[in-house]
């Protein structure tokens, strides 16, 4: 696929830009968020794992941490670096576990670079236990909209960021870096909450933080509990 074709192409340059302590961001929000909100988790799933670092994270947790990623590159640097953790080259729509065969499952910063991600929220809420705890963390989608960029107003002398077509899903092939190229989706909010929902994953909790001096970039984490049948149906409903 095009997307993960991109990544085996450059995932060394992620792996020097945003791991091992490089990127501001993971060390002082994302990582925090994911050690206080897993702490007391006994097994652990990370999907999206890239190098590893957030299931690394979680392994210091004391929990048993088990991360997938389809790339080759990233799997082959995240058994390099090392740590008590388990790592298996798979994709998030096919996840090679038992049902409700984890307590918690964590994917950060990739389903965005999943089309389409309904599978993989089934695929999540297949292997998470109930009363079981997903952490969702993504790029926020209003400031990733169609058309969303920066504005110079030479006349008025201002710099601001333009808020493109929010409501309108995309999927774009963008620069991360000059040269460096990867596959985006853009998806309102609404359409996360609805694919929770439509699997019985109930929102508990979100959190969006600001990213940068310049305030202009959020990133959003959402947290949700998968129900336990008997409060699924009673919540939802069946047909």
């Amino acid at each position: 696929m095009l997307g993960e074709s991109l990544w085996e192409q450059h995932s060394d340059w992620w792996q020097k830009a945003y791991t091992e302590g490089a990127d501001p961001e993971y060390e002082e929000q994302v990582l925090p968020l994911v050690a206080q909100r897993l702490r007391g988790s006994v097994r652990v799933l990370d999907v999206g794992c890239g190098e590893g670092q957030v299931t690394r994270c979680i392994a210091r947790l004391g929990a048993t941490a088990v991360g997938i990623d389809p790339v080759r590159s990233q799997i082959r640097v995240a058994h390099a670096r090392g740590g008590s953790s388990c790592y298996v080259q798979a994709r998030a729509e096919q996840l090679p576990y038992l049902e409700a065969a984890f307590d918690a499952v964590v994917l950060c910063m990739a389903l965005e670079h999943v089309n389409p991600f309904e599978p993989a929220i089934g695929e999540i809420a297949r292997v998470l236990a109930p009363g079981g705890r997903f952490l969702l963390f993504l790029v926020h989608p209003l400031l990733q909209a169609p058309g969303s960029g920066w504005v110079d107003d030479e006349r008025q002398g201002e710099q601001f960021w333009r808020i493109g077509q929010y409501l309108r899903d995309d999927v774009a092939i963008d620069d991360g870096a000059p040269g460096v190229q990867f596959q985006f989706a853009h998806r309102p909010l609404s359409r996360y909450v609805h694919a929770m929902g439509e699997e019985g994953l109930l929102t508990s909790r979100g959190v969006e933080v600001i990213v940068g001096d310049d305030k202009t970039c959020y990133n959003l984490m959402q947290e949700f509990i998968k129900l336990h049948p008997e409060e699924w149906n009673e919540d939802i409903g069946e047909e």
